[in-house]
């Protein structure tokens, strides 16, 4: 387990990879963060998928404000702390428009390529709250690159923006699954259903799923929205995704 640094036509990108502990190559799965960033509990979500035997990225998408930690955040971030935290990361979300998100994806891709820890062949993603945006826009940009992108409490997934992720469905390729949490507000009903639409219009290969219970960032153990059982049926259907689609 390491840090390791990507050139990007804006920059340079750090970024966590996890590798089983062995000199062999292994299937590539790109993870994309949360908004809250690299920090140690999403390092050790790399390390478990590294352990079932991936190769795996967690870029700092959020470079252009500075090398990860871009925030010095709390052990525990809960309701109170959320609003200062969302003030500060404003302005580098902002900065990481779709168009920047496209760039710095192949440059993620192409370094993953090149890595001599990897297998040939096209790679899996994982993407959890604005990482599961990040994850279907890269599957609908590069679809001959990504066999398959899972994404988890998604947040403005099917929107009425001009470029809203579900409007790239008809490039996917890839193999999708999707885990909503059901007590999302930047996520709600009518969202699911419009990408649930989309996907089924333009024929990809998907499983969408509502968590009932759930609140947005159900995976993530260092947040109030945690849940345990829910996080446990994340990494079923992750790694059976994986396991499925992903060659050996």
């Amino acid at each position: 387990m390491t840090t390791v640094d990507i050139p990007t036509p804006d920059g340079i990108a750090d970024a966590y990879l996890a590798h089983p502990a062995d000199d062999r190559p292994h299937p590539a799965v790109l993870m994309y963060m949360d908004a809250f960033g690299v920090r140690p509990p999403l390092k050790a979500m790399a390390d478990r998928l590294a352990a079932a035997g991936y190769t795996v990225l967690l870029p700092n998408v959020l470079y252009r404000e500075g090398r990860a930690p871009v925030l010095d955040l709390p052990a525990f971030i809960g309701p109170a702390e959320r609003p200062a935290l969302f003030d500060r990361l404003r302005p580098a979300l902002r900065a990481l428009t779709p168009e920047a998100a496209r760039r710095d994806a192949a440059a993620y891709l192409d370094w993953l390529a090149a890595s001599p820890l990897t297998t040939t062949g096209p790679v899996g993603i994982t993407g959890y709250c604005m990482g599961a945006a990040l994850a279907l826009r890269t599957a609908g940009t590069y679809p001959d690159r990504v066999a398959a992108a899972a994404g988890f409490h998604g947040a403005r997934l099917a929107t009425d923006a001009p470029d809203s992720p579900h409007l790239l469905a008809g490039r996917v390729r890839a193999e999708l699954y999707l885990g909503h949490a059901d007590q999302d507000t930047s996520n709600p009903p009518e969202q699911i259903d419009r990408l649930e639409e989309a996907l089924t219009s333009a024929g990809v290969r998907h499983r969408s799923e509502v968590y009932t219970g759930a609140r947005h960032g159900f995976t993530q153990s260092d947040t109030a929205a945690y849940s345990a059982e829910a996080d446990a049926r994340h990494w079923r259907a992750l790694l059976d995704l994986l396991g499925r689609t992903l060659t050996p």
